[in-house]
């Protein structure tokens, strides 16, 4: 079975670097990536394009945009970006030459998509400071991914990453494709009934545990597990798609994790049939792959 790895990250920051090596204990480099593609069966990743200016400093407000994927010169094979919007810089005198760039970048053939990190940043995704970016994700005809529930940082506020924020920005966006990331855990319910009322809104299963550790404990955790499922049960697995939300843990354990959560009969639309519907992009950028790999 082919794997869409729908949210990965490849970014020069210390949390990320300190994950891997103290945490998911990963190789955190392309070829790491590559090296665990090959393993699993991970045909593309789609990248959350994140930067920061200084050590430790996610949320930057001084980044400008977009944020891209800036780990290494060159991105690995196979993998596709949404970047990044810091939505402090969509103001005042620099926002047009933010949006420029931004507009500059959704022009490329390897972004599949927007990412909004709400709760790190403290603006609701409803704000009209990100009117901009939907309006060009509107015209430029790519799904927007929002950082929902726990925040990967004390610096982040809740009440900005409750998914239920994204039921206002569905009803007044309806020709937006809307994806709540990490289920919007813990408010796994109240994505499943965002999901579940509107049509333009999907949740990816990324970044549910952090590391080996907590994998292994999430895993025989029945109350964790039926938690995910209730959700995915509520809403129907066909608005779901399959995330790990690499470095913070290694693919083949967390698709493995997966696999104990969704039924097998909806493997191929979780792992991958959705993500090329979600991401419209993928599905001419899988064909070329799919190409160069029989020259």
């Amino acid at each position: 079975m082919q794997i869409i790895d729908a949210h990965i990250h490849f970014s020069d920051t210390e949390m990320l670097k300190m994950t891997a090596r103290n945490i998911s204990h990963l190789d955190y480099s392309a070829a790491g990536l590559s090296a665990e593609f090959k393993k699993s069966n991970v045909v593309l990743g789609i990248g959350m394009g994140l930067t920061e200016a200084t050590k430790n400093a996610f949320p930057c407000s001084e980044i400008d945009n977009p944020m891209r994927l800036d780990l290494e010169a060159n991105l690995p094979d196979r993998v596709v970006c949404c970047p990044g919007i810091n939505p402090t810089k969509l103001q005042g005198a620099e926002l047009n030459i933010q949006l420029s760039r931004i507009e500059a970048e959704l022009q490329r053939e390897n972004v599949v998509g927007l990412k909004i990190y709400a709760g790190y940043y403290h603006y609701y995704v409803y704000d009209k400071i990100y009117g901009p970016i939907y309006e060009l994700a509107s015209h430029y005809h790519l799904p927007v991914v929002i950082h929902s529930g726990d925040t990967y940082s004390d610096r982040g506020l809740l009440r900005y990453s409750h998914p239920l924020a994204v039921d206002e920005l569905a009803v007044t966006h309806r020709d937006i494709t809307f994806v709540i990331a990490h289920l919007g855990c813990p408010w796994v319910m109240d994505t499943a009934e965002v999901v579940y009322k509107n049509e333009n809104v999907y949740s990816d299963f990324s970044g549910l545990v952090v590391g080996d550790q907590e994998l292994g404990e999430c895993i025989e955790e029945p109350l964790f597990l039926n938690q995910m499922r209730s959700g995915m049960v509520y809403s129907g697995y066909k608005k779901y798609l399959f995330g790990s939300d690499w470095p913070l843990t290694k693919l083949k354990p967390y698709i493995d994790f997966a696999k104990k959560i969704i039924p097998e009969k909806h493997h191929d639309d979780f792992f991958y049939n959705n993500a090329v519907t979600i991401f419209p992009k993928t599905e001419k950028i899988l064909a070329k792959i799919g190409a160069e790999d029989t020259d």
